[in-house]
This record gives structure tokens, C-alpha cells and sequence, in this order.
């Protein structure tokens, strides 16, 4: 066995250097981060043959004094904290002093910078983790890092590395996230050369992340803008038709800097978990802010894992903050005037039923003893054919807009976000005309999700109820999970379980909630008891349970070439204005899309 030795400064520096330095990449996220904590306003990148020939980062921040030039070559020397009690509260990027020393250790490095006040700059080399002392060097405010042959004392590490191709692709994302984060940073990237992208500086998030993620995505999404408690989350959320094969359009900031934490991706599942389509990614850019004393960012050597204090509370923010700007439909976000939307919100709490589209009797507002006279019940009732009864029981009807636009003369009624139907596609699409153009509706999938909607808010209004076992089920089970029951009783009854132990290694499950009466209840207590230690319990039984209720809705919808009638039709449309989530169905298919006139004359070649 050899014997215990010190370890030489160059090879603690290269094993320094393995753990925060894995390709170009690297080198560009730890030289941009310098720069944004620097207070650069402009940062400018360039790249040479996918950042192994050459990665140079210029920016105008405050510069390093020409005395402090050596100790930022030095590994362990920084200007971001100063004391332990610093490394609990950070607010900048960098903080661990030994980005530049270890890129230095697998590099060449040239630094120059010059300071604010100071006439000129100064340059230092770094050659194999030698440094040569400061130089004069022609330099405005701020700072340039240059790093040459990168690697090149580590021949086996190179031969890891991909395609030049490939490199620059991981160099552009890094880039990209950046330039994400910090909209009121300018950001140019060029590669061998040539320019690959520039972004000025933005007012809003949102121009910014438009101008990166392209309009497509812009017209997509949705603004979340969430507060509570100190804690902010705001950003673009992609609408789940807009979902993603990969998770290549997920980008979520902490305090300005970018992760990948699984408690966040939790949260973000589960509150798409109820709108996207089976393995589709959603796609999303937010923006997190909270007191840097909540959250630990020195737990990975990348810094892009991090740890929360209340880890459960910031899961909760999250999940309702998704939840709640996805759960809209799109077509409410136009403006309804005051009659039109009064009219929707009385139809929609009115309207109990999910098997029909035409309202119930109890919808009218009759007098217990006075009946609709028999030649009326016959008739589907229309959205807007509002019934009203006096004291005799005679009915007045209201003109549909149609007869209200012929009464009106040049007055043009509200048009409704969905506007009102033309006729049926071969019994399977509603086709309706708006203000923008044509609507097309999948009149199963659009009811499948008014009718889960319904059964959902019925359910929530009730109290849960539980189901005895007649025969207990028993099953083996591990210390931590007996653990678990006994520390949790009181939840498990509130979610309403019956849970007791037999043994040391035995657990019986007497109670499960009614709702999963079919459910396996041994992989069910088993899941639940993981999520009890790990996540959120609440979220696994809503899970569970709405899977049946989108199972029952997908029975109770209406089916394909059923023939409906005008009236039918519009009342499809005017609650689907009305039901959170509608755009899509219980499985993630968009339920509507929308041609616009501009559209249609483009395609028959109108104005040409």
C-alpha cells in the first residue's frame, strides 16, 4: 500500500478543474456569470471551432483593479462573499473563487480588464497555472477573458469531447439562458466569425424571451405573474398545444439563475398533469424570486441543483401558480362585454347537468307549481333564449342575436370569443363563425372536458367519503414505511385511509377513499407512503382520483356523428367559454382552433 502524500498544486488544480470545467460550455457559463455579476450592460461572445480553439468574452462592467489581477487567477479568491454567514444569503452568480483558476489550470488564459476611474487597462497571462505578471494593455471599462486550446494539457479529457458542432450547440444553449435571465443585458454571440445571435437590451421579460424562443412560442403562451408571501414567480407559460417532444424549452431562474431542481419539475408535472398529452414536455420560461436565505445554491459544483428551506411551501406556490394561469380557457382572455358575460357566468352556475346540453327545467327560475306548456318541451332551448315566468306561467322568449342584428339595423351585437355555430363537419367538428374568422371545434373532446370539469367541482364541494374493506389488505412492508404510518395518522385519515400495523414488518390497509374503491390498494398505500416522505400526498390522491373522473367523463361525453341542432351547438361553445382548462380535453388534445379571414383569403388567394 502506498504511502500518504501531498498531492502538487497543478494536479489539485486539474482535479479542481474536472469537477467545474466538463467541456466549452463550462468555460462560457462561468466566464458569463463573471461578467452579469461584474454589472455589464453589454457582453459580447466570441467562439472558434465549437470554443476548443477559442472562447473570448468582452463585457463593460466595473473592471478588476490592476492589483487584484494575480488573486483572480488564485484558486479560492473572490469578491462575492467574505464571511460563512455571506453563504447563506447569495445574490450573485459566482461565489466560490475558482472558475477562472481552474479554467486557467486546462487553458491558455489571457485576462485583461481595466477598472472604473483608471486610464488604461492591464493584462495577465496564464500558461499551464503559471501567471505572468500584470501589463499594460489598451482596454476600455470592463473586463475580456480570452481562453485558448482548451484542454490542451489533458489530451484523454479532449478526446471526450463531441463535434465541433455539438460543442457550439451546448455553448449556444448556455448563451441562450443567459441572455434569458438578464433581459436588460445586451448579448452578442458569434461563432468562427460569424454572427449567431444578438439580442438588445429589453424592457419587458417578455420581448426578450420572444426574440429568443421565436413568435411562435410568444402567441402560444401565457403570462403568469404570481406573488405571495415575499415570494414571486412571473414568466410565459406554453399553452399544452404547444407541448415539446424533449425538454429542450424548459428554462426556469432562481434569483436570476438557471436550474434544475426536482422538487420545481414536480411542480411543474403535476400542474400540467391534467392538460398535456400522454409523454408531451411542456414548455415554459419563469422567473423565481425569494429571499436568498431560503434557498442553498452551494449543494452541486455547477450550482445548477439548489435545496429550499421550505421546500414544501415553494412546491405549493408553484403548482397553484401554474395551475391557476393554465386553468383559464384562452377564449376567456378576450373581452366579453358586461351583458355577455353576465349571461355566461348565471348559465354556468346554473347549469348542474353534464349528460345533456340543454338545460334543465330548474335552470329557468319557475314557480314550483307552474309547468312549461306542452308545446315548448319539445324544444331545445338556445343559449340565448332566455326564459322567464310570471305568475300565470306564461313564457317570454328573447331574440337570438341573429333577430337582435336584424332588429338593430347598423348595431352590431357582442360577438362571444367562440362566436356562434355555422352547422356540423361530418358530426365530428362544430364549425362557428367569430369576429377573427372561422372556429373549429372537436365537440367530443370540448364536452369530455366540460363534463370533467363538472365532475371535479362536484366532488371537491363534497366531503370525502371512505370505503371499509371487508377484507383487509395486507402487505410487507419496511421499517421507514412503518415509520411513516405511525407518524402520520392523523393525515392518512384525513385522506381518508384506514392504515394500522401488524407486525414489524406487516401493514394493513382497512379504509381506502371511495372514489378508489377499484384501485389497487397495495401499490396505492405504497406510492402514497413515498410521496408522504418525498412530496406531496394530496397530489397523488388528486391524481389518482381524477383519473377515474376522466374516465367516466370520456363516457358521459357526447359521441362523434350525433347530430346536434343549432341551439345544442352554441350551448357547447358558450360553456366551453366558461370552463377552466377547455382548450384541451382530459387527455391533452386541443379541443378548438381558429382560422383567421386573413388566413382564409390568403389560402384562396383573395386580394391578389
Amino acid at each position: 500500500m502506498c504511502s500518504i502524500k501531498l498531492l502538487p498544486d497543478k494536479l489539485i488544480s486539474q482535479i479542481a478543474a474536472g469537477e467545474v470545467i466538463e467541456r466549452p460550455a463550462s468555460v462560457l457559463k462561468e466566464l458569463l456569470e463573471n461578467a452579469i455579476d461584474a454589472g455589464a450592460t453589454e457582453i459580447a461572445v466570441n467562439i472558434a471551432q465549437g470554443g476548443l480553439k477559442l472562447i473570448r468574452v468582452t463585457d463593460n462592467g466595473t473592471g478588476i483593479p490592476v492589483e487584484e489581477l494575480p488573486l483572480a487567477l488564485t484558486r479560492h479568491a473572490t469578491s462575492k462573499i467574505t464571511s460563512q454567514e455571506d453563504l447563506y444569503r447569495i445574490t450573485s452568480l459566482g461565489f466560490r473563487g475558482e472558475g477562472l483558476a481552474s479554467i486557467a489550470s486546462v487553458s491558455y488564459l489571457l485576462l485583461i480588464s481595466c477598472a472604473s476611474g483608471e486610464k488604461h487597462g492591464w493584462e495577465i497571462r496564464s500558461e499551464d497555472t503559471r501567471s505572468i505578471s500584470p501589463e499594460p494593455s489598451p482596454h476600455m471599462t470592463g473586463t475580456t477573458v480570452e481562453v485558448r486550446d482548451l484542454f490542451f494539457n489533458l489530451p484523454a479529457r479532449r478526446k471526450f469531447l463531441k463535434t465541433e458542432s455539438t460543442e457550439f450547440a451546448h455553448c449556444e444553449e448556455i448563451f441562450r439562458r443567459m441572455a434569458l435571465s438578464h433581459a436588460d443585458i445586451t448579448f452578442t454571440l458569434r461563432h468562427n466569425g460569424n454572427l449567431r445571435g444578438h439580442w438588445q437590451a429589453a424592457r419587458e421579460a417578455a420581448e426578450r424571451i420572444s426574440g429568443i424562443l421565436g413568435k411562435e412560442f410568444a402567441e402560444s403562451a401565457t403570462w403568469i405573474d404570481e406573488h405571495s408571501a415575499g415570494i414571486s414567480l412571473r414568466g410565459m407559460l406554453a399553452l399544452p398545444a404547444y407541448s415539446r417532444a424533449t425538454r429542450d424549452t424548459q428554462y426556469f431562474f432562481v434569483n436570476g439563475r438557471f436550474v434544475r431542481d426536482k422538487l420545481i419539475t414536480h411542480a411543474l408535472r403535476e400542474a400540467y398533469r391534467d392538460v398535456l398529452h400522454l409523454d408531451r414536455h411542456a414548455a415554459f420560461v419563469l422567473y423565481l424570486a425569494i429571499d436568498p436565505e431560503q434557498v442553498d445554491v452551494n449543494v452541486h459544483p455547477t450550482k445548477i441543483e439548489i435545496r429550499f428551506r421550505e421546500a414544501r411551501a415553494i412546491h405549493q406556490f408553484i403548482y397553484h401558480g401554474v395551475s391557476k394561469a393554465l386553468s383559464s380557457p384562452r377564449s376567456s382572455t378576450e373581452t366579453l362585454s358586461p351583458a355577455m358575460a353576465a349571461l355566461s357566468g348565471a348559465h354556468a352556475s346554473a347549469d348542474k347537468t353534464h349528460t345533456d346540453f340543454i338545460p334543465a327545467a330548474p335552470v329557468l327560475n319557475y314557480p314550483r307549481q307552474t309547468r312549461l306548456p306542452s308545446e315548448m318541451i319539445a324544444q331545445p332551448f338556445s343559449f340565448y333564449q332566455l326564459l322567464s315566468a310570471n305568475e300565470s306561467g306564461t313564457v317570454a322568449m328573447q331574440d337570438s342575436p341573429r333577430q337582435t342584428k336584424e332588429k338593430a339595423g347598423s348595431e352590431n351585437p357582442a360577438i362571444p370569443p367562440l362566436g356562434f355555430a355555422l352547422g356540423q363537419l361530418l358530426g365530428v367538428y362544430i364549425l362557428a363563425q367569430n369576429q377573427k374568422g372561422l372556429v373549429i371545434v372537436d365537440m367530443h373532446a370540448a364536452h369530455e372536458r366540460i363534463v370533467y370539469e363538472q365532475l371535479k367541482s362536484q366532488l371537491d364541494q363534497q366531503a370525502l367519503s371512505t370505503q371499509r374493506l371487508l377484507i383487509p389488505v395486507t402487505f410487507h412492508a419496511d421499517s421507514l414505511d412503518i415509520a411513516t404510518v405511525e407518524e402520520n395518522q392523523f393525515l392518512l385519515q384525513q385522506l381518508g385511509f384506514e392504515i394500522t400495523t401488524l407486525s414489524a414488518a406487516t401493514l394493513a390497509v382497512r379504509a381506502i377513499p371511495a372514489m378508489l374503491q377499484s384501485a389497487d390498494a397495495e401499490k396505492l398505500m405504497c406510492d402514497l407512503l413515498d410521496e408522504i416522505r418525498n412530496g406531496d400526498p394530496g397530489q397523488l390522491l388528486t391524481a389518482r382520483r381524477n383519473e377515474l373522473l376522466a374516465t367516466m367523463a370520456c363516457h358521459g361525453a357526447v359521441r362523434a356523428n350525433r347530430l346536434l341542432t343549432l341551439p345544442e351547438m352554441n350551448e357547447l361553445l358558450r360553456k366551453m367559454e366558461v370552463t377552466e382548462r377547455s382548450d384541451q380535453c382530459n387527455h391533452g388534445r386541443p379541443t378548438w382552433f381558429e382560422i383567421s379571414l386573413a388566413e382564409l383569403d390568403k389560402m384562396f388567394m383573395r386580394g391578389k
